[in-house]
């Protein structure tokens, strides 16, 4: 029969095996009495199983992919919204300068029509018993002359202007007074402009005063 007595310092002794065997409680005693050890807490178990924790986490990656995406497409809206604009100006710029250019270029080709209307007004002055004829004429005058000033058409204003080569063309230069130096004294053909846009010069005879030409000529 066997069987182990154990003193009072925890150890035993098997007497048929003739071995002592000692139990060493010491070191449970120096575990509770250590403050790190006594005070650590158990971590907390999740009370959520992993499937839910896992569905939790991809729902927010899912959720924070979303608001990266609509960032992007509201980005790449706003600046396909500008150059949709900015095409639209230009475009737009583009068909007014066109309508511009052909309107000028209608009104240019019509002015030869009234030159022939205003020398045959002229013509018509001279004669005599044509009085019919002359009011006719120039009814006719008046009539393109408002139609062109309703199309915002506007004669050059040359008689006595300095000249400016921007908006004259000098056909000759003819001997004046020294007051009329470099100013145009006969215009042969009227210019005319649009808004801004010359539509064609006026054609004129530029004087030059005697002095000047006096010079030249020696």
């Amino acid at each position: 029969m066997k069987f182990r007595g154990r003193d009072q310092q925890g150890w035993g002794r098997n007497e048929a095996e003739g071995e002592i065997r000692i139990t060493d409680r010491r070191r449970r005693f120096l575990n509770e009495d250590d403050p790190e050890t006594s005070d650590a807490k158990p971590a907390e178990p999740s009370l959520k199983p992993s499937y839910v924790e896992e569905l939790e986490a991809r729902t927010r990656n899912a959720e924070q992919l979303a608001q990266d995406v609509q960032a992007r497409f509201e980005k790449l809206k706003a600046k396909l919204q500008q150059e949709t604009d900015e095409t639209r100006q230009r475009l737009n710029r583009a068909a007014d300068e066109r309508t511009e250019r052909g309107k000028a270029q209608f009104i240019a080709s019509l002015l030869p029509v009234l030159d022939n209307l205003e020398r045959a007004i002229e013509a018509a002055d001279a004669a005599e018993g044509t009085d019919q004829l002359t009011a006719g004429v120039k009814q006719t005058a008046e009539s393109f002359k408002n139609a062109l000033t309703d199309a915002g058409v506007e004669p050059l204003i040359s008689l006595g202007e300095p000249f400016d080569p921007q908006l004259h063309e000098a056909v000759e230069s003819v001997s004046a007074a020294p007051e009329d130096d470099g100013k145009v004294v006969a215009e042969y053909t009227r210019g005319y402009r649009i808004g801004d846009r010359l539509l064609r010069p006026a054609r004129v005879a530029v004087g030059q005063a005697e002095a000047k030409a006096q010079s030249a000529n020696d």
